[in-house]
Formats: C-alpha cells, sequence, structure tokens
C-alpha cells in the first residue's frame, strides 16, 4: 500500500472477512485514472484475502446509481449478493456547470442507495478540477483512494456483519 494519508488506513479491528464479496463499479470516463483507482482497491482487498471480486463497466459517472441498484437487485436473493459496492469514477472540471450537476447528482444517487440498501455503498469518485489533481489522488501525494476506498469497504462490512 502507498499509505500517505495515516489517518485514512487504520486498519485495526477489521476481522477476517474473507468469505465477503464485493462488487467494483466503476466508469469508462477517464479510465486511465479510474482503471488505477480500480487496481489498487483489488491490490488492497487481495491483501485481507478477499477474492469474491466482480468488476462492472458503465460509462460514465451518472450511470453509477443505476448499475449498483440493478445489480443488487439482480442478486438479491442469491449467493452472489454482494456485503459491499465500491464505485470508482473520475470527474475532471471544465468550462461548463456540467461538473457541479454530475458530481451533484452522483453523489445524492450514492447516498440515497446507503440509506435504501442493507449493504454499504463506498464512493470512490474523485471529483477534481485538473487531472494532476486526479493523479495526485492515485498514488501521490493525497494517498491512494482505491486503496482507501477497499479499507472503506472491509470496516463497513465488519461495522454490518456486527449489527446481526
Amino acid at each position: 500500500m502507498s499509505v500517505h494519508n495515516q489517518s485514512l488506513f487504520k486498519d485495526t479491528g477489521i476481522p477476517d472477512l474473507r468469505d465477503a464479496g464485493i462488487v467494483l463499479v466503476s466508469t469508462e470516463w477517464n479510465d486511465a485514472v479510474v482503471n488505477e483507482l480500480v487496481n489498487g482497491c483489488v491490490r488492497t482487498l487481495r491483501q485481507y484475502g478477499i477474492e469474491k471480486m466482480e468488476k462492472i463497466k458503465v460509462p460514465g459517472a451518472i450511470e453509477l446509481p443505476f448499475a449498483c441498484r440493478r445489480y443488487f437487485e439482480s442478486k438479491r436473493n442469491t449467493e452472489k449478493r454482494p456485503d459491499a459496492i465500491i464505485v470508482f469514477g473520475c470527474v475532471i472540471r471544465g468550462e461548463t456547470p456540467h461538473f457541479e450537476y454530475v458530481c451533484q447528482a452522483v453523489t445524492q444517487g450514492i447516498v440515497q442507495l446507503n440509506l435504501t440498501l442493507p449493504l454499504p455503498v463506498i464512493f470512490g469518485v474523485l471529483t477534481v478540477n485538473t487531472m494532476e489533481q486526479a493523479k495526485e489522488r492515485i498514488g501521490g501525494k493525497h494517498g491512494h483512494k482505491g486503496e482507501e476506498a477497499a479499507i472503506t469497504a472491509l470496516k463497513m462490512i465488519a461495522f454490518n456483519k456486527s449489527l446481526f
């Protein structure tokens, strides 16, 4: 792990979750950044023994909440029901208000999923002003947000399981 911000990487208290299943839903847009977020997440999950992972691609950030909801609904009563979903995307500010609309919509969509689904949906969407800022979040001075999303998912799975 390329740990740069220690406060986000306290992995104490994560029990053995090797049987957990996690779905990674990512965008095609800004794929060089998004693919590295996913790769960092997968590396970290494997360090904790997680092998049951499924990857899904959608065109852009707006489609992330829909894909999460539909995936969960299609697997709800099966052995493939996930213990967590992690979403990854990268929205870079442009010259129009499109950035604000997309960021607000995807954020509200993921929050709504967290309030309605019985499993955590982890927000791994970068919302940045420049490509340089995005690169700083995939192993640069701001750490690796894909690795952080993996740790967050594990902590939330453990929390969710502690309630049963």
